[in-house]
C-alpha cells in the first residue's frame, strides 16, 4: 500500500488531499499516473499536465522511478515564487 498526497491545484480538482493505494508490484510513477487517469474525470484531464511533478518520499523522481510498499508519493505542479 502506498499513500499518494496531492497539493495545490491537483488537490483543488481532485477534491482531495491523499489517499491510501494498493497497486501491482512492480509499478512505475508513470504506471501509477496511467492508473489514476483511467479513473475518468475528472483525474485525466487533471493529470494529463506536462509540469507535474512527482516525489517518492519527499525527493523528486523521474516517471520511471519503481514505487514501492509503503512508499509516499506526491503529486504537484511547478513552485513558482516572486
Amino acid at each position: 500500500m502506498i499513500t499518494l498526497l496531492y497539493f495545490a491545484r491537483y488537490r483543488e480538482a481532485l477534491g482531495q488531499e491523499k489517499e491510501q493505494l494498493e497497486l501491482d508490484s512492480p509499478c512505475s510513477l508513470q504506471d501509477l499516473l496511467n492508473t489514476l487517469r483511467d479513473r475518468g474525470e475528472p483525474w485525466a484531464s487533471t493529470l494529463n499536465d506536462s509540469k507535474l511533478l512527482m516525489a517518492i518520499n519527499q525527493t523528486i523522481a523521474p516517471p520511471n522511478q519503481l514505487i514501492n510498499d509503503g512508499d509516499e508519493v506526491a503529486l504537484f505542479p511547478p513552485v513558482t515564487g516572486g
